[in-house]
């Protein structure tokens, strides 16, 4: 784990229990078991792409649906990322990614303003990935968007396979993200004229 900014997380609920610890000035290094392998490989994707140190244990009420432990460990990962930021002092704010996969293109923009929304612009055919719904990845990002005050605009160019677009989303996000975070040598305050985000 990272030195630097950095969080740990605990949260149980009936339905999840998640213990995540996040090091934003990381190498990318990750341990990730959520009992989803194909979340599993995109949040992995998304620690080695944004260099973000991810530790992360989730059990959930898998056999009921995926959907209350992906929406959870968005909820503790965006939690980890505002912890973390503290008063995000000095950072870029900003961070814009175009990233293509096979015959995808997806657009990732985040601005860490503090002032939580998403957009959500994705439309597929075909919404399976074995037994994940590709949807999924919309209740993630918002959850995740909610937690950590970020304005997350996500959109797909183009592209047909689910798995393509869902993996570009994922690492677009993580290398926007990793923009946004970055520390500027130019200045060490809040990026906002009002002094605070």
């Amino acid at each position: 784990m990272s030195d630097g900014r950095s969080a740990k997380i605990e949260r149980k609920t009936k339905e999840t229990d998640i213990r995540l610890s996040l090091g934003l000035d990381g190498t990318g290094q990750y341990d990730v078991e959520t009992g989803i392998p194909f979340f599993d490989h995109m949040l992995e994707s998304f620690a080695k792409h944004g260099l973000f140190d991810l530790h992360l244990r989730a059990k959930g009420d898998l056999e009921v649906d995926l959907h209350h432990t992906v929406e959870d460990v968005g909820i503790v990962l965006g939690q980890a990322i505002r912890q973390a930021l503290g008063e995000a002092r000095g950072i870029r704010r900003y961070g814009t990614q175009v990233l293509p996969m096979a015959e995808a293109k997806v657009e990732v923009s985040v601005d860490v303003s503090n002032r939580a929304f998403l957009v959500y612009r994705i439309e597929l055919a075909n919404g399976r990935i074995g037994s994940f719904d590709a949807s999924l990845a919309e209740d993630f990002l918002y959850a995740l968007a909610m937690n950590a005050g970020l304005d997350l605009h996500v959109e797909l160019r183009y592209g047909k396979s689910p798995h393509h677009v869902v993996e570009a989303i994922f690492k677009g996000l993580a290398r926007a993200l990793r923009q946004a975070l970055e520390l500027d040598p130019r200045h060490d305050d809040v990026p906002s004229v009002k002094g605070a985000l």
